[in-house]
């Protein structure tokens, strides 16, 4: 799942560890949406399924999933305001 192999930086974290599906991705929405074009949101989260979700999620929306990693049990992600 991997796009690229650097970690962008990112303008703005969020802290979604410990939320359950489907609160990740909403909060990450929530996050993105007080973003400008072409700013970076990382996104660390505990839940499994964000893998899948943030996959689907940048697919739908437009907003390009820059970089996903997997580390100590904990899914990050880094995604591009469309």
């Amino acid at each position: 799942m991997v796009v690229d192999s650097t970690v962008p930086r990112a303008d703005q974290t969020l802290d979604a560890r410990g939320l359950s599906c489907p609160l990740p991705l909403l909060k990450a929405k929530q996050a993105l949406n007080s973003l400008a074009s072409g700013q970076v949101l990382h996104v660390s989260a505990t839940d499994a399924g964000s893998r899948r979700d943030f996959q689907r999620f940048a697919e739908l929306s437009g907003h390009a999933l820059l970089h996903a990693d997997t580390l100590d049990g904990e899914f990050h992600y880094w995604l591009r305001k469309s």
